[in-house]
């Protein structure tokens, strides 16, 4: 009796983890699920946002705050929207559009929803250190007065760099819109490592 009693709860502590990953459910949301099918009350909440790094995917809505919902690899479409160029780093290259891992790996990616080139607002922009093209491998090397062109629809824009801070994958906030034209090119820190995020603060020209 006791043999059959452990083989049925194996049976369904198998069928439950089936249909967690035919759900492609993650450790977080594994947790919200089990909280809400033992209360019909209880409230659950999504992780916090978090910048992306060189092995997660996120994505930005078209205004408000800013939210990372997590994504499959193949997320978005691969679009190029125009070129970006880093004299003092040797960098000219194609600018993507998209923050998913598939769209990075491609090199430089433009944040959805956030400014384009020479419009007022924050364009922010994502790229590799140390993995595919990494375009982004010396960008700690930039400092105050340090170019970077964006061409976007056959306009070339001019900013210079501001400066530079090292975060935390969760402050979002260096992603916030501003009034005035600006941009920010971020990538992990150190190079091999996700733990933080190296950003880059710039203004048009």
């Amino acid at each position: 009796m006791r043999q059959r009693l452990a083989w049925a709860v194996l049976a369904l502590v198998l069928a439950i983890d089936l249909l967690v990953v035919a759900g492609d459910v993650g450790p977080a949301e594994r947790v919200s699920a089990t909280a809400t099918t033992t209360s019909s009350t209880t409230t659950t909440t999504s992780p916090p946002a978090t910048l992306p790094a060189e092995t997660t995917t996120t994505t930005a809505p078209p205004s408000g705050p800013i939210a990372a919902p997590r994504q499959r690899y193949y997320s978005e479409p691969v679009r190029f929207i125009g070129s970006i160029e880093i004299p003092k780093i040797g960098i000219s290259t194609t600018l993507g559009e998209g923050i998913s891992l598939y769209n990075i790996d491609r090199g430089p990616s433009h944040w959805p929803g956030t400014a384009m080139p020479g419009r007022p607002g924050n364009v922010v922009v994502a790229g590799h250190r140390v993995t595919h093209s990494h375009p982004f491998r010396n960008i700690d090397q930039l400092a105050p007065g340090d170019e970077v062109f964006f061409t976007v629809e056959g306009v070339r824009w001019r900013y210079v760099v501001t400066g530079s801070q090292v975060v935390t994958p969760k402050q979002t906030e260096i992603i916030n819109q501003t009034a005035e034209p600006t941009a920010t090119l971020f990538a992990c820190h150190p190079p091999g490592s996700a733990r933080y995020r190296y950003v880059v603060h710039l203004k048009l020209a």
